[in-house]
């Protein structure tokens, strides 16, 4: 490659746009990264992990985009319509202000379900502004052919297992595969854009002015309806909102699945190989994406991932890694073998770019604590759990009382080796505490005498094993000195007392060790190796633990000043990405489902103990 290594990275920032310079739009199936400057350059096509039809973010040459924007020099603002999950962009020139109102219709039971639309809105609202289009979309993240057919006002791509149609109220022209306009809107006017998956029993069909307006009331309303069953009242509601409308978004309507995150590969360090795909449902994750929408009041959600657990997480067969797998498809399938896609060069040419996960073979005792108090909480606070729940819930407990002790891969998914991780047995010591508490509270029948007698042992064994006279401090793994944020969860959990003297010694500790300016690194992969090369910036939900110990500490102005801290490194949009970066800058998938489900319950107790 020519140039310097400073000219190439100066090029690389010119070519991709900034991962949190992004919104995010969806229809509970699927969803699209919005940039700063207009541009689609994320989205897959029709779910959340089909491959990609644009993924310029990933490359910007061979990904695809949907490029929409003012056509002369201009200032841009991006933020969402009140309330809702419609993005809006604005561009401020010398001659006019424009905007861009990006959504996606969510589809009901009706025929049209099977439409997965995409809706780009063009309103000149001062002025007058000439603006230009380019849809070039780039099937099988960018490994597929495809032919293009223009007919009276829509584009027809075609590929060999997807076509899509774009209807447009301007005339559209042809540049090898994509299609482009040029077009002037005065004050007032309005022009529109829709992406259509066609197919079976969708056909194109046209969308003029006056359904892309009546859709996009529709869709403000779906939004503005959902979100009224909140019962947060709270200092930060306009954060906890934005959290729980992107939790919403990262939903798939058709199984009640909740992914990680939308995107993958956005890389943890640039340039480094920590680029992992986080299109699937992570046990852990969505399972702690219950606890966070079952206390603000949203019990649908819930109920739809519980169905998703009885149909897909219950236990069967018992795979070498356990009853269960740390992850699934967001149709429930198992296979999630992880190949790398060697044509894309990766985000600002941080390569590799994965599809697939390897991790979802390892063993993570945690996941059965996650899941079991999720559905402890469920039965607390939205409904009983059924018979055939119970049974699942008592078949899991049964395991893990077998199996506690084993040496397993983690939290964090290391590739180092199997180690015996306090927090792993820390959630095997909640999945057995939860399901007495259930046995005791619904007269459930249970081998409570064996229950008991496991769950005191996992105690003794953290407390004699977890903790180091040394260090002072609960540490990462047993025979070991080194500090994990991940046990930031022992108080959270209920396992110990948030004033304990060795709690509070073990976060004073974590303090000093791996908090700076208030974040939170997961770990020192110096100190403790992870199979992997490179490092990571802080992790996002480790920062969000730190608030919550704090706050049950009782240390409320620390826990006040790194909760307002950690608020002014979000996106324009209130938006968190998996970690951040030496800089400040927000990197890996975008946005993270853990960050922003910890950010709630952060919120939520730390209101609560101000008053």
């Amino acid at each position: 490659m020519d140039g310097t290594a400073e000219e190439r990275g100066a090029s690389d920032e010119r070519r991709y746009v900034p991962i949190a310079d992004h919104g995010l739009i969806g229809d509970l199936r699927s969803v699209a990264l919005v940039g700063t400057n207009g541009t689609i350059d994320w989205y897959c096509c029709p779910d959340f992990d089909a491959p990609s039809v644009f993924a310029a973010i990933l490359d910007a040459e061979r990904g695809g985009c949907f490029e929409l924007a003012a056509a002369v020099p201009a200032r841009t603002r991006q933020f969402y319509f009140p309330d809702t999950n419609v993005l809006i962009t604005r561009f401020f020139t010398e001659d006019g202000v424009g905007e861009v109102q990006d959504f996606m219709p969510v589809a009901g039971e009706s025929a049209e379900a099977g439409r997965h639309r995409l809706i780009r809105r063009v309103v000149c609202v001062r002025g007058s502004l000439p603006f230009r289009m380019r849809a070039a979309p780039r099937f099988e993240y960018g490994t597929r052919p495809h032919t293009l057919r223009l007919t009276d006002g829509m584009a027809l791509f075609a590929s060999e297992a997807l076509s899509l149609a774009l209807t447009s109220t301007v005339p559209l022209e042809a540049d090898g595969p994509d299609a482009w306009a040029d077009f002037k809107l005065a004050e007032g006017e309005t022009a529109v854009f829709a992406l259509d998956q066609v197919g079976g029993e969708v056909s194109p069909r046209r969308c003029a002015r006056r359904e892309a307006e009546d859709q996009f009331g529709e869709t403000v309303r779906y939004w503005r309806r959902w979100l009224s069953s909140s019962r947060y009242r709270g200092r930060w509601r306009e954060m906890v909102h934005r959290s729980a409308l992107t939790l919403k978004l990262l939903t798939y309507a058709p199984t009640g699945a909740i992914v990680a995150a939308p995107t993958t590969s956005l890389p943890e360090e640039l340039g480094g190989e920590r680029n992992w795909d986080y299109r699937y449902v992570w046990v852990r994750d969505a399972a702690f994406c219950v606890y966070a929408l079952l206390r603000l009041g949203f019990s649908e959600e819930a109920a739809a991932f519980m169905g998703f657990v009885s149909r897909h997480v219950s236990p069967g067969t018992d795979r070498p890694s356990g009853p269960l797998q740390i992850m699934y498809g967001i149709d429930g399938r198992t296979d999630l073998s992880e190949r790398e896609l060697g044509h894309l060069e990766g985000y600002r040419g941080s390569a590799p770019v994965r599809v697939g996960n390897a991790a979802s073979d390892q063993l993570q005792l945690d996941i059965y604590g996650a899941l079991i108090d999720s559905v402890y909480l469920y039965d607390k606070w939205a409904e009983p759990v059924s018979s055939e729940q119970w049974d699942h819930v008592c078949a899991l407990v049964d395991w893990v009382c077998a199996h506690w002790d084993q040496p397993d891969e983690g939290i964090w998914e290391t590739r180092g080796g199997r180690k015996n991780f306090l927090y792993s047995r820390l959630m095997c010591w909640v999945a057995i505490e939860r399901a007495i508490r259930m046995a005791h509270r619904r007269g459930l029948p249970a081998d409570l005498p064996h229950w008991q007698a496991s769950r005191d042992s996992v105690y003794r064994r953290i407390m004699s094993h977890g903790w180091s006279d040394e260090r002072r401090a609960f540490v990462q793994h047993e025979e070991g000195d080194v500090l994990d944020a991940a046990v930031l969860m022992m108080p959270l959990a209920k396992f110990i007392a948030p004033t304990d003297p060795k709690w509070l010694s073990t976060l004073d500790s974590l303090t000093e060790d791996l908090v700076s300016d208030s974040l939170v690194y997961r770990y020192d992969p110096r100190t403790s190796p992870d199979g992997l090369h490179g490092g990571e910036g802080t992790f996002s939900i480790c920062t969000f633990w730190y608030v919550e110990a704090l706050t049950r500490a009782g240390r409320l102005d620390e826990a006040s000043l790194a909760f307002e801290k950690m608020l002014t490194y979000a996106n324009h949009l209130g938006l968190y990405a998996e970690e951040i970066s030496h800089s400040g800058e927000q990197q890996g998938n975008f946005p993270q489902a853990f960050t922003h489900l910890s950010l709630i319950s952060a919120a939520f107790n730390l209101d609560r103990a101000l008053g």
